[in-house]
């Protein structure tokens, strides 16, 4: 087994074929056949569907552990520039979309500053798609929603976030005078972050521990929708702090709620595998922003702190 055939074998799944792998690798379908061949004779099994290009099940289980191969290799050509002069490389970031709106300008301007030889790759995702990306390869590193279960997955906390009730002005509840409480939150109808999600665990963690369980209107995966259906007046939700700055128009009001616990987000990273020298620089950017800018961000208590 060497490279050549794990590259052949990459270029075959991600083009569609032996002849499209050919020509995006500026060679001879025959190199590309054989290179594939010897790598199923060395794994004893058949990799790609002759018929479709498609991999096999046994050749999606292989792809993976390829693409970590070239990532790994990429890393160390990366790392081993880094070490002539200021970090170098390719680092893919994903950031959930609420903290995404505040944090990455602030990153953008200090990685130019401080690190302008890292070419900085920054996805806007929910916490369960950088879960996968980090599993598969796709990402470097994740600001997420904690906690994350995943084995695989390092986290450790960046900040916790105040959780706010949003909704129409002229909603019941937003007429209250008083902080309600989440017994009559109960009581309405919910716009609801989409079961499974780190931030809608937190919400049904926080009313259990009341004996009390929140009633779904709509259950949404994706937090900026789910605050722009409430800034649209379609009914009442819990966001973080984050996700209602106090520049979006519309008839909307905050609910003071009594009891609502703090949303953690912290950094994510594969278990397996080291980081990279760029990777850590950003690491450490990442830290070094929020510890002198969360601050200034109404609902944000930076760790320690």
């Amino acid at each position: 087994m060497d490279l050549r055939q794990l590259q052949a074998f990459l270029a075959v799944v991600e083009h569609g074929g032996f002849t499209a792998a050919a020509r995006a690798t500026h060679t001879v379908q025959s190199n590309i056949s054989t290179h594939v061949a010897r790598l199923e004779r060395e794994l004893e099994t058949t990799l790609i569907d002759r018929a479709t290009g498609k991999p096999t099940e046994e050749g999606a289980a292989v792809l993976t552990r390829v693409r970590r191969i070239q990532t790994e290799l990429a890393s160390l050509q990366a790392d081993v520039s880094s070490l002539r002069g200021s970090p170098r490389g390719t680092v893919r970031l994903g950031i959930i979309g609420t903290t995404a709106r505040w944090l990455t300008p602030l990153l953008v301007d200090r990685v130019a500053a401080e690190c302008p030889d890292i070419n900085l790759v920054i996805s806007d995702a929910t916490t369960r798609s950088t879960e996968l990306g980090l599993l598969g390869g796709e990402l470097d590193l994740g600001v997420v929603g904690l906690p994350v279960d995943d084995p695989e997955i390092r986290t450790t906390t960046l900040f916790d976030e105040d959780q706010i009730v949003i909704g129409p002005a002229d909603h019941p509840l937003a007429e209250s005078t008083e902080p309600v409480t989440l017994a009559e939150l109960a009581r309405h109808p919910l716009l609801l972050a989409a079961p499974g999600t780190s931030f809608r665990q937190e919400i049904d963690e926080t009313f259990r521990a009341r004996g009390l369980q929140p009633k779904a209107k709509v259950e949404i995966d994706g937090l900026r929708l789910l605050a722009s259906l409430a800034f649209q007046g379609f009914g009442v939700t819990i966001l973080p702090a984050t996700a209602a700055p106090s520049w979006v128009g519309g008839s909307w009001a905050r609910v003071p709620v009594e009891g609502l616990s703090r949303r953690t987000v912290g950094l994510a990273v594969r278990r397996r595998g080291m980081p990279t020298v760029a990777a850590q620089a950003i690491v450490n950017t990442i830290r070094e922003v929020i510890l002198e800018r969360a601050p200034e961000v109404p609902g944000l208590h930076v760790v320690g702190s």
